[in-house]
């Protein structure tokens, strides 16, 4: 028998819970049944998200919650900054790009945080600036960025909008959107929210409306003027995720009642857990900046051969964790702590790493890792 935990910062595991909902007969979606859980699954997005404004439910991936963050409210040759580092922080300048955007960038060494100077020295010396948008987690390198420090520089700006990719941020970190000044946030439903890939989720600022009232760039299914106007009667404009929308519902349901400052402090000492674990086993972390609270990411030894373990431990023992991508490909392991997840979930995780490695030969203190998380998570177990 081969059990499979899934340890990837997304897709993630779905709670049992939430499968039993989703199992269940298909149903129609323009029907009062359907729109009275759209309806509650809207309100408790809105929680989540920390903000008054509507949450809409795309099909899609995140992704999609990012073109459409970007369709909707800009135009091709809008002065745009992004924040790159990382893989996903290169998304937002190639979309950007693909639209025409005058796409101007602070380039960061993979695994940095930015610092909020940078870019409030940017938009001083380019006040024409229309857009900022970066990543609150950058899932991969498993930094984290201070989103809120850099949406209260923006948001004393009438003529500039901040845009966030939260997909491994919200749900995870403490998101205030409407507090912080952040103008269009966008996650997917496989992070965080404990869902199959498939919905992506998207808030916009007051501000942000308006800047959708000048946008001219075509656009049919993301049109997110043409969303709002369905979801405010609980319904979509088009065929939603329905077996997944339901599952939302019960998903919001289990993060409500175990209280979303939980929540957070669930994913934080998971994290720490997970990185003193690494660290005791000798290995050194990815990030430079502030760690992410969804992911850890660390450096392999040198010459070792990541994409094999991570192939080995996926397909023969079961475990799956992600490695690392373009010039990381091969030199890291990023582990997930994210969603379902819990404290013996760390502990299968680094006890899997521990013998995964050794059995490729790396030397380290066996057991120190499982030590170091356990001396963490030990006073956290049975609050």
């Amino acid at each position: 028998m081969l059990k499979k935990y899934l340890m990837a910062p997304g897709p993630t595991p779905v709670p049992e819970r939430v499968l039993l909902e989703m199992a269940k007969p298909m149903i129609h979606h323009r029907t009062d049944e359907f729109s009275k859980t759209f309806a509650e699954a809207s309100a408790g997005l809105k929680k989540v998200f920390n903000t008054k404004n509507e949450v809409l439910m795309l099909a899609g991936s995140g992704t999609a919650a990012m073109e459409a963050a970007i369709i909707n409210t800009l135009n091709p040759g809008d002065k745009v900054l992004v924040v790159d580092a990382g893989k996903f922080g290169q998304r937002w300048k190639n979309i950007s790009k693909t639209f025409g955007m005058d796409v101007q960038v602070i380039e960061l060494e993979w695994g940095s945080s930015v610092d909020p100077a940078l870019v409030e020295n940017f938009l001083k010396s380019n006040p024409d600036t229309r857009a900022v948008m970066i990543q609150g987690s950058e899932t991969s390198t498993t930094a984290y960025h201070d989103i809120e420090a850099i949406g209260r520089i923006i948001s004393s700006r009438p003529d500039t909008i901040f845009i966030v990719d939260g997909i491994t941020s919200i749900g995870v970190h403490e998101t205030k959107m409407d507090e912080w000044g952040i103008d269009v946030a966008v996650t997917g439903s496989q992070k965080a929210f404990m869902l199959p890939p498939g919905l992506a989720f998207i808030a916009l600022s007051e501000k942000a409306w308006k800047f959708c009232e000048t946008a001219t760039i075509p656009r049919y299914y993301l049109d997110l003027k043409r969303e709002l106007k369905n979801q405010l009667e609980s319904t979509t404009a088009y065929t939603p995720a329905v077996t997944i929308i339901n599952g939302l519902k019960v998903v919001l349901d289990m993060m409500l009642e175990e209280g979303l400052e939980n929540v957070y402090k669930r994913h934080q000492i998971n994290g720490d857990a997970t990185r003193a674990a690494v660290q005791a086993m000798g290995f050194k972390l990815l990030p430079t900046g502030t760690p992410s609270n969804a992911a850890t990411g660390f450096y392999l030894p040198e010459g070792f051969e990541g994409g094999k373990f991570v192939k080995f431990m996926r397909e023969k023992v079961g475990i799956t964790y992600a490695g690392g991508q373009d010039h990381l490909k091969g030199r890291i392991v990023r582990v997930s702590h994210l969603g379902y997840h819990d404290a013996f979930d760390t502990i299968v995780a680094i006890s899997g790493l521990e013998m995964g490695l050794s059995r490729f030969g790396v030397k380290f203190q066996m057991g120190a890792g499982v030590a170091a998380a356990q001396e963490i998570l030990k006073n956290y177990i049975g609050e």
